[in-house]
């Protein structure tokens, strides 16, 4: 069993250093758009949508960072929700909201877009993410490892609003510190899951699989998509 955790680690470790490359100064790293995000002056609709980037320097060989981005119907900009940890460091909130390009990179790093919610219902989707994002409560307190980070902010907004049927990657580090408790539905809401403290848990969902977390780390299956997922590397299989 040792050896076979072992294993995937190596393969984990492997395809996560393929992906990331480690940038040197975040003073120059990129911010800039990737041009993914949908042109409000195109699509008039309500969106919804969730972002996914390596973390800066060595910590995105690890893990990723997620942000949530609305907009509602009509409106020509969206609202980028996001938690941004050095702001607790310096004894602010660290959360933030504001109306920015949603696809730009995360300092070098390409994001990937991870839903995706348009039209019919989704302006009340929207009002249900502010409540929600607006009701974290771990806004002054940020730790990198085992969480609350921002991945557990962004897990605790989806499971506030289910009907984003939010699944969020291995690789986001976080997402299973519960806040107030030890079990909780799963961020898709398809599931439950129990976790001590974001380091030793288990979850079980119709969108996410069954996962198990150790020590931070996740080792999952996923039979709807067809994947596995492994720590570092993420998911693995069809797109």
């Amino acid at each position: 069993m040792a050896k076979g955790l072992f294993a995937l680690l190596i393969v984990g470790a492997a395809v996560g250093i393929g992906k990331h490359t480690v940038m040197a100064d975040w003073r120059t790293a990129s911010r800039e758009p990737l041009g993914i995000a949908p042109d409000p002056a195109q699509h008039k609709e309500a969106i919804v949508q969730v972002y996914a980037a390596r973390a800066f320097s060595w910590r995105g060989i690890f893990g990723v960072h997620t942000w949530i981005a609305t907009k509602t119907t009509n409106a020509d900009s969206f609202t980028v929700y996001e938690i941004i940890g050095w702001r607790a460091r310096h004894g602010g909130s660290a959360l933030v909201i504001t109306e920015k390009e949603p696809d730009r990179r995360w300092f070098g790093a390409e994001p990937e877009i991870i839903a995706d919610k348009r039209g019919a219902g989704v302006d009340g989707m929207i009002q249900r993410i502010d409540a929600a994002a607006r009701a974290y409560p771990y806004d002054r307190s940020y730790t990198v490892w085992p969480g609350p980070n921002s991945n557990t902010f962004t897990a605790f907004v989806a499971r506030a609003v289910p009907d984003l049927g939010l699944d969020l990657p291995p690789t986001a580090i976080g997402k299973d510190y519960i806040p107030g408790g030890i079990a909780a539905r799963t961020p898709s809401g398809t599931g439950y899951q129990v976790s001590l403290f974001g380091l030793l848990g288990v979850l079980a969902g119709v969108e996410e699989g069954v996962e198990v977390n150790i020590l931070g780390l996740t080792f999952g299956i996923d039979p709807k998509d067809l994947a596995i997922k492994l720590p570092l590397a993420g998911r693995l299989g069809p797109s």
